[in-house]
């Protein structure tokens, strides 16, 4: 299947501010969902990216290149499946380990 050009791929972008305490717990559910991501039709790669903040805060971002948008709502009903089944509740985690999240999705300015 022919890719589509670079400019006509989306970006999922989502950031995290995430209480140190917290930081491996939260590593450990984002690295466990990317893998489940990297096998969707339409992934085209990720990055796992961090900023410090302060000593008590560090900022994660995690974006993704899909395909198209039909590939993020594939994946995106991949995910809520796998946490369904394993009765995972996206809200209550990061309400618990105190992470503020901003999500959302990208597409490239022509240039």
């Amino acid at each position: 299947m022919a890719q589509l050009p670079a400019h006509k791929r989306l970006y999922r972008l989502d950031k995290f501010i995430v209480p140190v305490g917290a930081l491996e717990e939260f590593l450990a559910k984002v690295k466990s969902t990317h893998q489940l991501l990297r096998n969707q039709a339409g992934f085209i790669q990720d990055f796992l990216l961090e900023r410090p903040l302060s000593d008590e805060a560090i900022q994660i971002a995690t974006l993704v290149e899909w395909q198209d948008q039909q590939s993020i709502d594939n994946a995106r009903h991949a995910v809520m499946a796998a946490h369904k089944s394993s009765d995972f509740n996206a809200q209550a985690f990061t309400d618990r380990l105190g992470i503020k999240v901003e999500m959302g999705s990208y597409q490239p300015i022509a240039m």
